[in-house]
């Protein structure tokens, strides 16, 4: 009997990064499933694979019978049990790793479950992102369930995992804690529950050479390392895997080249991803000029962040920033991307930047100055990645 065979559950939200990956795992574990999303989204091409049918309205209607798990974004549409909820009785079920952290939580979970695929552990896995490697953001496999936990809410309290990881501790959810004590206090909190433990701020990188580059992704391996420890995987055996990871989508994504301009995109919200990024690029770049739209990420952080985020894009050589990406928030007043470029513009005074409240405008300022040889960076957590077939057509 499968773990759980006669469960009837309807994701809402089922178009998400995370809830796609949960739906596709609660069907292979034996749940009659089905969904529901506002827009098209390119996961949900994996639920339908995964035979899941999705309705795709305006309105969220939960069929009868069906237990609804309701994403944040739409937790004021339909009442229903909560991503973290579901999460939390997954874990339970499985032994599981669970890698938590303000940064290079997406990567190192994908690390993580890349190594034991490759040396025929068959993992179950639950990640952020789109891991071409893996096929996907969902594994259904029998052995050891490793999962993306998420602080922002501080859901991942209840997770009861074997393994736990913390990669780094950071104020990133300003609506959420008030401090970065808030934070390390709930890790510490989380951490009292599990018997092993990996605090990425104590390793140093590793010192073999990787597929991704960046001294983040040195520390995301060493971390993913020591978590492979403890489930039972010899260093030896896994430096191998681990060395020919190639990354996951929107995590330093080569998208192309066009008119001798190299395109990049990228993830990064908040000014410590958004340095670790640039710094790579530079490293696997060093003798081009960098151009970067950036895209800033909620309203809240854009308002507490703006000079950090500045000094941050201060690696780049070009900037243009695009309006505030709203996600779960409701916008304030007074609160835009130019809060970042005026920010800029005291950082680096005299640097080329603009302030390209549409994505579009933001692509036709950078396709303008780029010339042969340059590299282009799409950055934030947004839909900034839109820029990049606007800027192939606008340089080709």
């Amino acid at each position: 009997m499968r773990a759980l065979d006669g469960r009837k559950l309807w994701f809402a939200g089922v178009g998400g990064a995370g809830l796609s990956a949960y739906a596709v795992l609660a069907r292979a574990w034996g749940a009659d499933v089905a969904g529901w999303d506002r827009y098209e989204t390119p996961y949900l091409a994996y639920v339908r694979e995964a035979g899941i049918p999705v309705a795709v309205t305006e309105a969220p209607a939960v069929p009868d019978g069906f237990e609804a798990i309701v994403s944040t974004a739409f937790a004021s549409l339909v009442p229903g049990r909560t991503r973290a909820e579901l999460l939390s009785e997954l874990v339970a079920l499985r032994d599981s790793i669970v890698v938590a952290g303000a940064h290079g939580k997406t990567t190192t979970t994908a690390m993580i479950a890349y190594v034991l695929r490759e040396l025929g552990r068959d993992p179950a896995f639950l990640i952020g992102g789109e891991v071409p490697q893996l096929g996907g953001n969902a594994g259904t496999g029998d052995g050891t369930l490793v999962v993306e936990g998420d602080e922002s809410d501080r859901t991942i309290e209840s997770l009861r995992p074997r393994v736990a990881v913390v990669l780094n501790v950071d104020l990133d959810h300003h609506s959420t804690f008030g401090s970065r004590a808030e934070v390390q206090e709930l890790f510490d909190r989380w951490l009292t529950h599990v018997p092993e433990v990996v605090r990425g701020d104590e390793l140093e990188p590793v010192e073999f050479e990787l597929a991704v580059p960046g001294e983040h992704n040195r520390l995301n391996a060493a971390a993913a390392l020591a978590a492979l420890a403890h489930a039972g995987v010899e260093r030896s055996d896994a430096i191998g895997p681990l060395s020919a990871f190639r990354g996951v989508g929107r995590r330093l994504e080569l998208r192309g080249e066009a008119g001798g301009v190299t395109l990049i995109d990228d993830y990064a919200h908040n000014p410590p991803k958004l340095a670790a990024a640039l710094a790579a690029v530079r490293e696997r770049y060093p003798d081009a000029r960098v151009l970067v739209l950036f895209q800033p990420h909620l309203y809240s952080r854009t308002r507490h962040l703006a000079r950090e985020l500045a000094v941050s894009l201060a690696a780049a050589d070009v900037v243009a920033v695009a309006d505030v990406y709203p996600a779960r928030e409701e916008p304030v007043a007074g609160v835009t991307g130019k809060l970042v470029v005026d920010a800029f513009s005291e950082v680096r005074p005299g640097a080329p930047v603009a302030w390209t409240p549409r994505i579009e405008d933001g692509a036709a300022f950078l396709a303008r100055r780029a010339r042969p040889g340059d590299v282009i960076v799409t950055v934030g957590a947004g839909d900034v990645d839109g820029a990049i077939p606007l800027l192939e057509a606008a340089l080709s």
